[in-house]
């Protein structure tokens, strides 16, 4: 089996280091797992698309722009 080598922050190792039970090499490995499985999809479904490079972007930036909004609206009195 391949390796890979990883680098995390000080912080994030002394955290990790709080849960010595944990086997971090899977959780890693779980979650390259998914994000690959995330990527296939992805890949599938753009495959199929007729969607231009430009359409995506702008539909993109709709979408942060609405999601930004309604985070503020949600939370206003938060700051």
């Amino acid at each position: 089996m391949p390796t890979i080598t990883l680098s995390v922050s000080s912080d994030l190792k002394q955290e990790m280091d709080k849960s010595k039970f944990i086997n971090w090499s899977e959780v890693a490995r779980e979650a390259i797992r998914e994000r690959v499985f995330q990527l296939k999809i992805l890949n599938s479904i753009a495959a199929k698309s007729k969607l231009t490079e430009k359409d995506a972007m702008e539909i993109g930036r709709k979408i942060k722009k609405s999601m930004h909004e309604r985070f503020k609206k949600e939370h206003s009195g938060a700051f």
